[in-house]
Protein backbone atom coordinates (compact mmCIF):
# COMPACT_ATOMS: atom_id res chain seq x y z
CA UNK A 1 0.00 0.00 0.00
CA UNK A 2 1.28 3.66 -1.00
CA UNK A 3 1.85 5.90 1.81
CA UNK A 4 2.35 9.79 1.83
CA UNK A 5 6.14 10.41 1.55
CA UNK A 6 7.53 13.44 -0.13
CA UNK A 7 7.27 13.86 -4.11
CA UNK A 8 4.08 11.48 -4.30
CA UNK A 9 1.15 12.57 -6.22
CA UNK A 10 -1.97 12.74 -3.43
CA UNK A 11 -5.36 13.56 -4.15
CA UNK A 12 -7.99 14.53 -1.80
CA UNK A 13 -11.17 14.95 -1.27
CA UNK A 14 -12.50 17.73 1.39
CA UNK A 15 -14.95 19.34 2.77
CA UNK A 16 -14.00 23.11 5.30
CA UNK A 17 -15.23 25.23 7.40
CA UNK A 18 -14.76 28.87 8.21
CA UNK A 19 -14.56 29.94 11.37
CA UNK A 20 -15.19 33.85 12.02
CA UNK A 21 -13.52 36.26 14.52
CA UNK A 22 -17.21 36.79 15.69
CA UNK A 23 -18.01 33.02 16.03
CA UNK A 24 -20.18 33.12 13.05
CA UNK A 25 -18.86 29.97 10.47
CA UNK A 26 -19.38 29.33 6.82
CA UNK A 27 -19.07 25.74 4.85
CA UNK A 28 -17.95 25.37 1.49
CA UNK A 29 -18.94 23.19 -0.99
CA UNK A 30 -16.66 19.77 -1.33
CA UNK A 31 -13.73 19.73 -3.83
CA UNK A 32 -11.01 17.95 -4.84
CA UNK A 33 -7.31 18.73 -4.27
CA UNK A 34 -4.02 16.78 -6.27
CA UNK A 35 -0.57 17.84 -5.35
CA UNK A 36 2.72 16.73 -5.32
CA UNK A 37 3.73 15.86 -1.30
CA UNK A 38 6.58 17.90 -0.17
CA UNK A 39 7.06 20.01 -3.36
CA UNK A 40 3.71 22.00 -3.41
CA UNK A 41 3.49 23.53 -0.03
CA UNK A 42 0.25 23.49 1.89
CA UNK A 43 -0.48 24.64 5.29
CA UNK A 44 2.09 23.47 7.92
CA UNK A 45 -1.05 21.72 9.67
CA UNK A 46 -2.52 19.73 6.86
CA UNK A 47 1.32 18.51 5.92
CA UNK A 48 1.89 17.26 9.01
CA UNK A 49 -1.66 14.86 9.47
CA UNK A 50 -1.35 13.20 6.01
CA UNK A 51 2.59 12.06 6.18
CA UNK A 52 2.73 8.47 6.66
CA UNK A 53 -1.25 7.84 5.90
CA UNK A 54 -2.47 5.69 3.10
CA UNK A 55 -4.97 6.20 0.28
CA UNK A 56 -8.67 5.81 1.78
CA UNK A 57 -7.84 7.34 5.61
CA UNK A 58 -10.28 9.97 6.21
CA UNK A 59 -9.41 12.66 8.85
CA UNK A 60 -10.68 15.74 10.36
CA UNK A 61 -8.15 18.96 11.24
CA UNK A 62 -8.24 22.39 12.33
CA UNK A 63 -6.14 24.83 10.54
CA UNK A 64 -5.39 27.51 13.10
CA UNK A 65 -5.67 31.13 11.69
CA UNK A 66 -2.30 32.14 11.76
CA UNK A 67 -1.59 29.80 9.26
CA UNK A 68 -3.67 30.56 6.96
CA UNK A 69 -4.53 34.85 6.85
CA UNK A 70 -2.87 35.70 10.13
CA UNK A 71 -4.03 36.65 13.86
CA UNK A 72 -6.48 39.07 14.43
CA UNK A 73 -4.92 41.73 16.44
CA UNK A 74 -7.25 44.53 18.44
CA UNK A 75 -4.72 46.87 18.58
CA UNK A 76 -5.21 47.56 14.46
CA UNK A 77 -8.23 49.13 15.51
CA UNK A 78 -7.54 52.48 15.77
CA UNK A 79 -9.68 56.06 15.70
CA UNK A 80 -8.32 58.37 12.76
CA UNK A 81 -8.96 61.96 12.05
CA UNK A 82 -11.86 61.74 9.05
CA UNK A 83 -9.96 64.88 7.60
CA UNK A 84 -8.79 64.24 3.87
CA UNK A 85 -10.96 60.83 4.03
CA UNK A 86 -13.93 60.83 1.31
CA UNK A 87 -16.86 61.17 3.53
CA UNK A 88 -19.74 58.59 0.65
CA UNK A 89 -16.91 56.26 1.50
CA UNK A 90 -17.22 55.79 5.60
CA UNK A 91 -19.70 53.31 5.65
CA UNK A 92 -20.00 51.43 9.05
CA UNK A 93 -19.27 47.93 8.82
CA UNK A 94 -17.75 48.00 4.93
CA UNK A 95 -14.42 48.50 3.43
CA UNK A 96 -12.74 51.93 3.03
CA UNK A 97 -9.83 52.53 0.43
CA UNK A 98 -8.38 55.42 -1.07
CA UNK A 99 -5.11 56.06 -2.29
CA UNK A 100 -3.08 58.56 -0.83
CA UNK A 101 0.44 60.14 -1.77
CA UNK A 102 0.64 56.91 -4.20
CA UNK A 103 -0.10 54.71 -1.06
CA UNK A 104 -3.44 52.91 -1.13
CA UNK A 105 -5.01 53.23 2.52
CA UNK A 106 -7.41 50.41 3.16
CA UNK A 107 -9.45 49.25 6.64
CA UNK A 108 -12.80 48.65 7.85
CA UNK A 109 -14.89 51.39 9.06
CA UNK A 110 -16.11 50.11 12.80
CA UNK A 111 -17.88 53.77 13.42
CA UNK A 112 -18.18 57.10 12.31
CA UNK A 113 -17.48 59.93 14.80
CA UNK A 114 -18.17 63.49 14.22
CA UNK A 115 -14.76 64.34 13.70
CA UNK A 116 -13.02 60.62 13.69
CA UNK A 117 -13.89 57.17 12.46
CA UNK A 118 -12.64 54.19 14.43
CA UNK A 119 -10.91 52.11 11.59
CA UNK A 120 -9.45 48.27 11.67
CA UNK A 121 -6.66 47.69 9.65
CA UNK A 122 -6.52 44.27 9.84
CA UNK A 123 -6.34 42.25 6.59
CA UNK A 124 -10.45 41.01 6.21
CA UNK A 125 -9.65 37.44 6.75
CA UNK A 126 -7.46 37.58 9.64
CA UNK A 127 -8.37 35.76 12.45
CA UNK A 128 -10.37 33.08 10.47
CA UNK A 129 -9.67 29.22 11.63
CA UNK A 130 -10.67 26.27 9.47
CA UNK A 131 -12.27 23.42 10.26
CA UNK A 132 -10.90 20.45 7.30
CA UNK A 133 -12.32 16.89 6.57
CA UNK A 134 -10.84 15.03 4.35
CA UNK A 135 -10.21 11.40 2.30
CA UNK A 136 -7.20 10.56 0.81
CA UNK A 137 -8.55 9.08 -2.09
CA UNK A 138 -5.34 8.61 -3.99
CA UNK A 139 -1.69 8.03 -4.10
CA UNK A 140 0.87 7.92 -6.87
CA UNK A 141 4.43 8.48 -7.67
CA UNK A 142 4.91 11.47 -9.26
CA UNK A 143 6.98 11.20 -12.42
CA UNK A 144 9.93 13.31 -12.67
CA UNK A 145 8.34 16.09 -15.02
CA UNK A 146 5.47 16.85 -12.72
CA UNK A 147 8.15 17.48 -10.26
CA UNK A 148 10.22 19.67 -12.07
CA UNK A 149 7.10 21.52 -12.88
CA UNK A 150 5.72 21.58 -9.45
CA UNK A 151 9.33 22.71 -8.46
CA UNK A 152 9.32 25.62 -11.26
CA UNK A 153 5.29 26.79 -9.90
CA UNK A 154 6.47 27.07 -6.03
CA UNK A 155 9.92 29.02 -7.23
CA UNK A 156 7.50 31.21 -9.00
CA UNK A 157 4.70 31.61 -6.19
CA UNK A 158 7.90 32.30 -3.44
CA UNK A 159 9.00 34.84 -5.86
CA UNK A 160 5.37 36.57 -6.08
CA UNK A 161 5.22 35.42 -9.99
CA UNK A 162 2.11 32.66 -9.47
Amino acid sequence: MAVIQPEKMVTLKYTMRSHFVDGTFKDHPAETITFIYGVERQVPSLEKSLEGCGAGEKKSITIPAEEIYGDYDPSFIREIPKKGLIKQRLVEGQFYRQMKMGTLVSFKVVKVEPHTVVADFNEPLAGIKVSMDFEITDIRDATKKEIEEAMETQMKKSIGCG
